[in-house]
This record gives C-alpha cells, structure tokens and sequence, in this order.
C-alpha cells in the first residue's frame, strides 16, 4: 500500500499550484521593468529639479533630466498600473508549454 493517502497527494498538489502561482506574479516581467522606471525616473527627475543653470545651458535651455525622469517615472507607474488592472493569470492545472501540442 502507499504511505500517502489521496487526500495528502491533493493536498500537496494543491499547496504547490499555489506556489507556482505566486512565484509567477512575483516574477512577472511588468512588476520588474515598471519597478525599474520608477526607480530610475526618481532619480533621473531628482537629478533634473537639481540641476545647475550651467547644465541647463548645455542643452540648450531644456532641462533634459527633468523631462527624461517624468517620463521614466510615468512609464513605470503605466506598468505598475497596467499589473494592478490586468494581473497574470494562475497557470491551469494539466497545460504545459514544455509538453507540446497533445496528440489525439
């Protein structure tokens, strides 16, 4: 007879599709790169608000870091967002894309 019964083999299958579900949220490629933008066009704004009238000049009367940042940091927030709006879907159970197309 086998040591575990069905109900603790669906028990685990159960905790683990859990798992694999969170781990493909956490890992979603949106929460990286908005992530990323935000933290960046932070910096790149800061840099921006901060900038000398020297550096200004040099690019000739626009404040490049200012502009770059708000838009890094927009993008990041539209990827953030588009995350919250439209989350990954939990993986069905029994669909691979490693199996292959399923024969009949």
């Amino acid at each position: 007879m086998s040591e575990h019964s069905e109900r603790d083999v669906h028990r685990e299958v159960t905790e683990l599709q859990g798992k694999s579900a969170t781990a493909a949220r956490l890992f979603d490629i949106r929460r990286i790169i908005g992530g990323l933008f935000v933290v960046y066009g932070i910096i790149v704004t800061i840099a921006g608000i901060t900038a000398s009238d020297a550096d200004i000049d040099k690019a000739e009367g626009v404040n490049i870091n200012l502009w770059t940042g708000l838009g890094m940091l927009g993008l990041g927030l539209f990827f953030l967002g588009w995350l919250w709006l439209r989350p990954a879907a939990p993986p069905v159970p029994g669909e691979s894309s490693a199996e292959g197309p399923s024969k009949v």
